[in-house]
């Protein structure tokens, strides 16, 4: 979920810093300056955006939609992997090099 209308509450109302935002929320700085470059660009300003539903002010910033992609990740034979462990001179490490 995106925290873009109290990003630039927490920016213009109040006068925090990028940083500070940061902390305040738990997105990146960069995140951040990503949401208020596309809201000055739009000529938006705190009064223009309070008002606004999250979904329209999302279109107003032209942002892409969130996706959530897939993990394509593996996982390992486990009963393979500790009948290797059992082996002679296997180690984790070599197992996770292979």
């Amino acid at each position: 979920m995106r925290k873009l209308k109290e990003v630039l509450r927490l920016k213009w109302a109040c006068g925090l810093s990028h940083r500070q935002i940061s902390r305040a929320i738990g997105i990146s700085v960069g995140a951040i300056s990503a949401y208020a470059a596309r809201a000055s660009a739009a000529g938006l300003d705190w009064s223009a955006v309070e008002p606004l539903a999250d979904d329209e002010l999302e279109i107003r910033l032209e942002l892409p939609a969130e996706t959530t992609a897939p993990t394509r990740r593996v996982e390992p034979d486990y009963a393979a992997m500790h009948r290797d462990l059992r082996r002679k001179s296997v180690t984790l490490q070599l197992l996770w090099e292979e």
